[in-house]
């Protein structure tokens, strides 16, 4: 007999026993007049035989309690911007397990959040992303000079901002395979900016485990934070400064997915710009030339815990391993650009923070106007007994420059790479990580590292404190919406309470 069928005999054993010990013990005192000390002995057996049903009972919570967990890691958690991972719909009250009725509301479930309803014609579920962050910048240097000689101030922070709301209203429409997400989408640091608060969604219809079809803004699969791995991240809603100098961002078009073997997924997406938040569409030009793809595979166990995100925090007792590449073309015009400090921004610089599409980023007195944008990606990771280890790699051309004037170069090189690991001190509890990442190019070679810890004080993902020290060497990027400022030089700390669910 196994250790996992041991429990459930020993507690049918022991109901068993009661129930045939109840009427042999009222026959024996209906036989017989039995003295005190019988029947004191009577009842410390059954009081030994209810603890020990107790106890088992314990047990019992404790295992529905661990797949309960498992099935949390199993099924893809609802992201935003993601109408895919919407699990699919339970089954009818006539098919389920459960005496759930097939008209309902409220029920909580684990990669779904809130199941507001539920019927033969469609569900909609509903679910938060939101984090309160304190940000001290203060120990950022004042100023800072790019290749070029020109100064600019850094513009510091210290403050407190409920930063981020994220509501998801997701689900299926008449038929399970037809699914919808729409969401209300707003980072509060960012209040006046162009796209501070977006209002938006996708519609799709999965057709089968090798093929899905969805239309509306979704992230291009750039890099792998933009591969739907959010928000199972280590840091807390930003990258690296590698992966947010190389990565594309949000726009709207058209992508596939799927899983053609088990194992093996991919995801291809043609949009319109590399990114669209904060961009109407007279600003776009006439073109679809924005194309972007991704093929990743777990090899070892098939899945790599929760959106493939970073870290342990499930521990895997076998090696679960993830190997993706990435590629991304568009042709980008100076016109369909977000501002500056754009919600999501994802703007085109050069390795010492200069905007290409600035004026007379060189100082030559030409301004571009059109360029031709590749990037490919390279990443690799492995997860085992709450340790984790992710890489990638970047490389990025730019060129068929169109311009108003001169410029110094026919085409620009930037590579770069990131490394994060991570390990739970506490299982279920504690996670600490550190990272580096760093950017080779032309005008300059910009790095950064970061040491931080994640507190789950209820033993679930859903909610966690995050602290954080990041350290920046000339970052080339940076937003409101980031801890990280453009020019930053200096240490940055942080520390955010986060639900996610």
């Amino acid at each position: 007999m196994t250790d996992q069928t041991r429990p459930g005999w020993a507690l049918v054993s022991s109901a068993f026993t009661l129930l045939i010990g109840f009427p042999v013990l009222a026959l024996s005192q209906s036989a017989t007049s039995p003295d005190r000390e019988q029947i004191l002995r009577d009842l410390d057996t059954l009081i030994k035989m209810r603890q020990e049903l107790s106890s088992q009972m314990q047990e019992f919570d404790k295992r529905i309690q661990a797949l309960e967990e498992q099935l949390n890691v199993d099924s893809d958690r609802a992201q935003p911007v993601r109408a895919e991972s919407v699990p699919p719909p339970a089954k009818p009250a006539s098919e389920s397990d459960t005496d759930q009725p097939s008209n309902f509301w409220g029920r909580y479930e684990p990669g779904k959040g809130f199941t507001l309803a539920r019927t033969d014609q469609g569900e909609l579920s509903w679910s938060v992303f939101s984090y309160a962050r304190y940000l001290n910048q203060l120990a950022l240097e004042d100023t800072y000079t790019d290749s070029f000689g020109r100064t600019s101030k850094i513009d510091k922070r210290n403050d407190i901002q409920f930063q981020k709301v994220t509501m998801n209203f997701k689900g299926w429409l008449f038929d399970p395979k037809f699914r919808y997400l729409w969401y209300i989408w707003t980072s509060n640091t960012s209040q006046g900016d162009p796209a501070q608060v977006v209002v938006a969604g996708n519609l799709g219809y999965q057709f089968n485990d090798a093929f899905n079809l969805y239309a509306g803004i979704g992230a291009l699969p750039s890099t792998r934070s933009t591969n739907y791995t959010f928000p199972n991240w280590l840091k807390n809603d930003h990258r690296t400064i590698a992966d947010e100098f190389f990565r594309g961002s949000y726009t709207t078009g058209i992508w596939a997915n799927g899983e053609p073997i088990p194992g093996l997924k991919y995801r291809v997406m043609l949009g319109n710009n590399l990114s669209q938040l904060g961009v109407n569409a007279a600003q776009l030009d006439e073109y679809l030339n924005t194309l972007s793809g991704a093929l990743w595979w777990m090899p070892t166990t098939g899945e790599y815990g929760p959106g493939e995100g970073l870290g342990d925090y499930e521990i895997h007792d076998e090696v679960a391993t993830l190997f993706g590449i990435h590629y991304t073309y568009s042709r980008e015009d100076a016109q369909g650009q977000p501002d500056t400090d754009g919600f999501e921004n994802t703007q085109l610089r050069l390795s010492d923070g200069t905007l290409i599409f600035s004026e007379d980023p060189f100082l030559t007195g030409g301004n571009v106007r059109k360029v031709d944008y590749q990037m490919a990606a390279i990443n690799g990771g492995f997860k085992y007994r709450g340790w984790s280890l992710e890489a990638e790699g970047y490389l990025r051309y730019l060129n068929d420059f169109q311009t108003i004037g001169t410029i110094p170069v026919d085409s620009l090189t930037d590579y770069g790479f990131q490394v994060q690991g991570s390990t739970m001190l506490i299982p279920k509890k504690l996670q600490g990580y550190a990272e580096f990442s760093k950017i080779y190019g032309d005008y300059g070679d910009p790095w950064d590292a970061s040491f931080g810890l994640n507190w789950f004080p209820f033993s679930r993902k859903e909610f966690r404190l995050n602290a954080q020290g990041l350290y920046l060497k000339d970052s080339p990027v940076g937003y409101s919406s980031v801890p990280f400022a453009v020019g930053g030089n200096g240490w940055v700390f942080s520390l955010d309470a986060i639900v996610a669910f």
